[in-house]
């Protein structure tokens, strides 16, 4: 085959790199650590068995979330690609596992900018307390204004679009700036002022009356829980999506890093980080749940919430009846918005990165048109009326049917159908200071795909026993089981428009000569 330079063959598009291992992990930790290290881990730990549950939690993290990871990092780092690309030149008939993820990412996109535009507008009333002696009635009433039924509407609700707007135009500069310009800087900026604000907000807690009370009922071990099934369950479920594995996000930014990387130290690194984030989350918020709960004369089970429930509703009680509350809200909801920006454009570099590949696009325009476009879909469909109910659904179907379904699929066909573990283990050896030996294949290949199967079991029997938060079967066909199919139908559909030349996506026996090349013009 000719060079490079020959004429009439397309120069490959010069492909971006960190500048630094330090920075690849500052961005995957951001990746990780995410709204659901705050306000989803620490009610999951106290519904399953308190300081019980580390231990399951930690088997997961050991058994699957981590060899996951480094799954992800190996198909990545080996055939440096974004999502489609790198599965692609796995084997031709893995590109669909790409484009299904680089779809869970859109959908996630569009909806995820929605919290953090709420948490931006509640950094603000923190100084004000709008929400008055009554938070949960302002949040769903004055602030959402949330219709009576599900549905879909278009009677906008200017106290989101707003914020919403604003948290896009952010987000589209950081995108189009690149990996080192935007993504890299952000994330060097961001994680370390989330996680300055965060120790802060852990210690105003923890001198808060009541405090202690609280941490009793996060820590206090249940041990007979250890012997329910549902509660490793829980584990499981909770480490994959808190490591933004199975989704194309690590395949992405391990594509962007030099090729003589350690890739499993690198993992490590950034799994215990997440997972000591997590419970430094659960120290905050536990600590100040007990406040509430010394306030309200009540136990801590009568406040403890998770979710949307949590964030805008329990902490802004807390920052009314808590001294010094206005800055317990900022640092709460500042630390919102830190962890939901750093999070989102991970998920948005998925798309921009497979865009880029599959037309040969540069980076401003490609980065332009996918945010443009998540962002329009964003502002028209969630600051509305019916914009919760949306995003509820959304978020419950993508998470159950897209991630966790996507995530099996993926490994029972590398692991079983194209056998491609001894390869990708062979690429994590030859470059990673942590080995891996037999036990990582078969945790991949057994343990992983069993965890994954039950959990998917059990969400595809709940969801279709009876209709999701008793929505109309209309609207959990339409935004639920219907974009969940849509998913994989169009993932199908996107595979067979044409790549473009530069991407060199056969992997033909000039791409590793080519990887060899990028490696030393990025050295020097």
């Amino acid at each position: 085959m000719t060079s490079q330079s020959s004429p009439g063959k397309a120069a490959p598009l010069k492909r971006e790199t960190f500048s630094s291992r330090r920075l690849f992990i500052l961005s995957a930790i951001g990746s990780a650590v995410g709204l659901g290290n705050i306000w989803r881990f620490p009610y999951i730990a106290y519904d399953n068995g308190g300081g019980a549950f580390l231990i399951p939690y930690l088997v997961a993290l050991l058994t699957a979330g981590i060899p996951l990871l480094f799954l992800d990092y190996a198909v990545g780092h080996k055939f440096r690609g974004s999502a489609p690309l790198a599965y692609r030149r796995l084997h031709r008939a893995a590109e669909p596992l790409g484009w299904w993820q680089v779809l869970v990412c859109f959908v996630i996109a569009a909806y995820y900018a929605v919290i953090i535009a709420w948490s931006l507008m509640y950094t603000i009333f923190s100084f004000t307390e709008a929400w008055g002696d009554d938070a949960e009635g302002y949040f769903f009433g004055t602030f959402l204004g949330v219709a009576e039924a599900p549905g879909l509407g278009f009677d906008f609700v200017p106290s989101v679009f707003f914020p919403l707007l604003v948290t896009w135009l952010a987000v589209i500069v950081i995108m189009a700036a690149g990996i080192r310009k935007g993504i890299s800087r952000a994330n060097s900026v961001l994680l370390p002022l989330l996680v300055v604000m965060f120790l802060l907000l852990v210690v105003q807690s923890l001198f808060l009356p009541g405090a202690a009370q609280g941490l009793n009922a996060f820590f206090t071990p249940d041990w007979s829980s250890l012997a329910d099934p549902s509660v490793w369950a829980a584990a499981y479920g909770h480490i994959f999506f808190s490591l933004s594995v199975g989704y194309g996000i690590m395949v992405t930014y391990s594509s962007y890093l030099k090729r003589r990387t350690d890739l499993t130290g690198s993992g490590m690194v950034v799994a215990f980080s997440n997972s000591g984030f997590e419970i430094l989350a659960g120290i905050g918020v536990f600590a100040a749940l007990g406040f509430m709960a010394q306030a309200a004369g009540t136990g801590v089970n009568e406040v403890v919430t998770q979710g949307i429930g949590l964030a805008f509703v329990a902490f802004p009680t807390i920052v009314s009846q808590a001294p010094f509350g206005a800055l317990m809200g900022v640092l709460f909801f500042g630390s919102l918005v830190f962890a939901g920006i750093t999070s989102l454009i991970s998920v948005l570099e998925v798309i921009v990165a497979a865009v880029q590949d599959k037309l040969g696009w540069g980076r401003v325009k490609a980065s332009l048109v996918v945010s443009i476009l998540v962002a329009v879909v964003s502002l028209g469909l969630f600051p509305t009326a019916t914009g919760l109910y949306l995003l509820d659904t959304s978020d419950a179907f993508v998470n159950s049917f897209g991630i966790t379904l996507g995530a099996l699929v993926t490994v029972v066909v590398l692991a079983w159908f194209l056998r491609k573990l001894p390869l990708l283990s062979a690429h994590l050896n030859r470059v990673s200071t942590v080995k891996m030996r037999g036990t990582w294949m078969v945790l991949v290949s057994v343990v992983v795909p069993l965890a994954l199967i039950y959990m998917v079991a059990n969400e595809f029997i709940s969801k279709i026993s009876t209709p999701y938060e008793g929505y109309p079967d209309w609207f959990v066909g339409v935004f639920g089981w219907g974009m969940a199919g849509g998913l994989v139908v169009l993932a199908l559909v996107l595979t067979f428009i044409p790549w473009s030349r530069t991407s060199k996506a056969n992997h033909d026996p000039e791409y590793d000569s080519l990887v060899e090349r990028e490696a030393k013009e990025t050295a020097l």
